[in-house]
This record gives structure tokens, C-alpha cells and sequence, in this order.
């Protein structure tokens, strides 16, 4: 990865998912992966923040759901 903001490279690092058990990885790793690609074709600034942000917030929203889901079978 080229260097890129600080807050950038922060925000890709909550995109992680090898620490999840496998069924929360296949719902994490999507997110992760749209977020790599709209790293790569977007220059950093407040709107890719914004969006990388909001997309943590909608994969979170997604493991969470996932677990409660494991929890209710």
C-alpha cells in the first residue's frame, strides 16, 4: 500500500476480520474488501473518511447481527 493519511490507513485497519471466528468473517469480509477498493480508486480526503466511517458502521451493524443470530439458533 502507497502511503496514504493517517486517518485513511486507520480506518483500513478496522476492516481486519482474520481474528473473527470463520461465520463472522464471511460477513465482515465484503465490507472489508469494498473498502479496499474504494481505498485504491479514491484520493484521501473527509468525503472517503466520511464513507469508510459509515461503512464500519454497517459492517459492525452486520457482525452484530450475525451474533445474535448464532445466539437465537
Amino acid at each position: 500500500m502507497t502511503e496514504r493519511h493517517p486517518a485513511t490507513e486507520h480506518l483500513l485497519r478496522q476492516f481486519e476480520h482474520s481474528h473473527l471466528p470463520a461465520h463472522l468473517q464471511a460477513v465482515s469480509a465484503p465490507c472489508g474488501e469494498l473498502a479496499r477498493q474504494l481505498v485504491d480508486a479514491l484520493p484521501d480526503g473527509p468525503e472517503l473518511s466520511a464513507g469508510l466511517r459509515h461503512l464500519l458502521e454497517a459492517k459492525d451493524c452486520a457482525v452484530r447481527a450475525a451474533v445474535d443470530a448464532q445466539r437465537e439458533a
